[in-house]
């Protein structure tokens, strides 16, 4: 039996998991339904399992009995066994649902829009998959459980409490998948050696101004003709101060300002995200934007608060690894299901805190509806958003081939 064919016998298993995740999505870095299914479907199966303390996070660890494979005195790892890390989020987002499949959300403002059921189904089926195989495994694999990626940096809090050095000893090799239900056909891996995705920050500004009747601005300081102007003015930034060809995406998505038409607010609010991709424009953008909202607040003589967060660093695989996931996709699947990024993706993952400290890799894998037009069917994080439970099957295969073949390429190298 090939790995490929064993991940297809547990594809109804995945399926129900998938679809009872996805109907009880959680937020953030608590999800305690969501770690109990994990728990469960981990159960019987012979991993040494932690818990996170500062988040419900679960990290467990398969230690491997194939031929090589040296025990410390504790016969819990050797200082030289191999350890390979593979990696699953698990938290939703806070969207209202709007597919109508018949396993929607039962949560109020609460969806798996991301995919990240699909990405705990998958690793829960790998888990399976390499306790079945444990007789090939000259090493040691964690499975992290990750909750809070979306915004709340889980995989920081499991680093910190851990999760790196789950086996004993720090991780050779770290892996991540991620499905799209948009912009690539069904089936699709992809992934590029370097930069693979953007760092983001956040930015939070309100402008305090005096309020007054509509009728009467001169009377008034209005903040919202103010932070309009900021709007514009942070566009026309990104063109006239930031190279092209290294670029910066910077999108308002929150603007907030006055109760009713005739009434001037006290105050006026923007959030706004920022993306980019390497270190001299992420540290310039923590400059220029804060001195180019106080020079506009100046200018009108009112007062600004200005909130800039650095939030995730660039997604930076590791040439020799992604290579290496190029390879098993093409022994798995056939080299054609395997694509060469051209550009980076300019959303950001928490994924790369592991890639910081950890050599791998991360692989999208393309999850559009059978029949769907991948160039105009709904992106992840949107309310219509769906995915395709038949990619459930490749993706475990995929963690799961991953494991095993690394570990043993470094059992051979100690």
């Amino acid at each position: 039996m090939t790995v490929q064919t064993d991940a297809q016998e547990l594809s109804a298993d995945l399926r129900e998991l998938r679809h009872r995740l996805h109907q009880e999505p959680e937020l953030g870095l608590q999800l305690p339904r969501t770690q109990q299914k994990v728990l469960e479907a981990l159960s019987g199966l012979p991993y040494e399992i932690s818990l996170g303390t500062d988040t419900t996070s679960v990290t467990a660890v398969l230690r491997g009995t194939g031929a090589g494979a040296s025990a410390g005195p504790d016969h819990t790892g050797g200082a030289g066994r191999p350890v390979v890390l593979l990696r699953g989020d698990m938290d939703a987002l806070p969207v209202q649902e709007r597919t109508g499949l018949e396993f929607s959300s039962r949560t109020d403002g609460a969806m798996h829009a991301c995919g990240h059921d699909l990405h705990t189904a998958m690793l829960v089926g790998a888990a399976t998959l390499l306790a079945h195989h444990r007789d090939r495994l000259a090493g040691d694999v964690v499975l992290m459980f990750q909750p809070g990626e979306e915004g709340y940096d889980g995989a920081g809090v499991m680093i910190r409490e851990g999760v790196l050095d789950a086996a004993g000893r720090r991780a050779d090799a770290a892996y991540g998948i991620h499905v799209v239900s948009a912009g690539a056909p069904n089936g699709q891996f992809a992934s590029r050696a370097g930069t693979l995705m953007s760092a983001s920050n956040a930015l939070e500004v309100t402008v305090h101004g005096t309020g007054g009747h509509g009728s009467a601005p001169h009377q008034a300081q209005d903040p919202v003709t103010v932070i309009a102007e900021m709007v514009t003015a942070l566009q026309v930034m990104v063109t006239r101060q930031f190279n092209m060809f290294d670029p910066v995406v910077l999108s308002v998505g929150v603007l907030q300002a006055g109760t009713k038409r005739n009434i001037i607010p006290e105050s006026a609010r923007l959030e706004a995200t920022i993306r980019s991709f390497t270190d001299e424009s992420r540290a310039k953008l923590e400059r220029v934007v804060p001195r180019l909202l106080e020079g506009i607040a100046a200018a009108h003589g009112v007062e600004v608060s200005i909130s800039y967060l650095t939030e995730y660093p660039a997604t930076i695989t590791d040439a020799g690894e992604t290579t290496r996931a190029e390879r098993v996709v093409g022994e798995l699947f056939g080299g054609e299901r395997f694509a060469r990024m051209a550009n980076p993706m300019s959303g950001s993952e928490d994924f790369s805190r592991v890639l910081q400290q950890v050599p791998g890799s991360f692989v999208f894998l393309s999850a559009v509806p059978r029949g769907a037009d991948a160039a105009t069917a709904a992106f992840n994080h949107s309310p219509t958003a769906t995915f395709d439970d038949d990619v459930l099957a490749d993706g475990t295969a995929l963690y799961t081939q991953l494991a095993l073949s690394r570990v043993a390429e470094l059992a051979r190298l100690a």
